[in-house]
């Protein structure tokens, strides 16, 4: 009878640890799993990764209606977790990848030199580059969300250099979505968020399909 108590809660403490040590948006992953398991991705499509400015776009297909979209936005992931998951992410076929993600890898440290997210895009990129060679690769650039203001002068030099990195690539591209969510004056246009002044509106949506569409394969 001890030896079968002691079994049991050798398991519990087992079963319990291992849900402890699940890493961050694993749960996101293993449902993208699922999803490609009751139908499966379609080939040279677009696959679209990043945060939740992606996850939330629940709608996209809408917006490029002549386009095969596959979003894979999760949670409010930063670009580590990207690198963390790219086995998983790049499980696809497509003829092209548009990323959207940094956001949160400063919103998640406030201190977080543009130089590191810099880097941590580099390492995305030459992973999808290790197993897609040739398909094109498009960065869209981190948006200023209003909230978010103090962390603007990081996330705007970790644009510029993400630009110039992806101008020296082949078959790469730099979206720049901060033009079309500027006021007349050049500011943050504020009706083009929710109430929380970081994730968008249909209005956002709408503006950022009218920059992406040219660079859409």
């Amino acid at each position: 009878m001890k030896k079968m108590l002691s079994a049991f809660l050798l398991l519990t403490f087992a079963l319990f640890f291992s849900q402890e040590k699940k890493p961050m948006f694993w749960q996101d992953i293993q449902n993208f799993k699922k999803i490609d398991q009751e139908n499966t991705p379609p080939e040279n499509a677009i696959l679209l990764i990043g945060s939740s400015s992606f996850t939330k776009w629940t709608d996209v297909a809408n917006y490029f209606p002549t386009k095969t979209i596959i979003n894979r936005g999760f949670g409010g992931s930063r670009l580590t977790d990207l690198n963390y998951y790219a086995n998983d992410l790049l499980n696809y076929q497509p003829k092209q990848i548009i990323i959207y993600c940094g956001e949160n890898d400063f919103a998640d440290d406030d201190k977080l030199k543009a130089d590191v997210v810099v880097d941590r895009f580099k390492t995305f990129y030459q992973k999808i580059r290790q197993k897609f060679p040739k398909i094109e690769v498009d960065y869209i650039s981190i948006k200023y969300s209003p909230s978010r203001e103090k962390l603007w002068p990081q996330m705007k030099e970790a644009n510029k250099k993400i630009a110039k990195f992806m101008k020296k690539e082949k078959n790469a591209d730099f979206i720049d979505i901060t033009k079309v969510m500027n006021d007349s004056n050049g500011n943050i246009r504020k009706d083009l968020f929710v109430e929380d002044m970081l994730h968008m509106t249909p209005e956002g949506y709408r503006l950022w399909t009218s920059v992406m569409n040219p660079y859409m394969k």
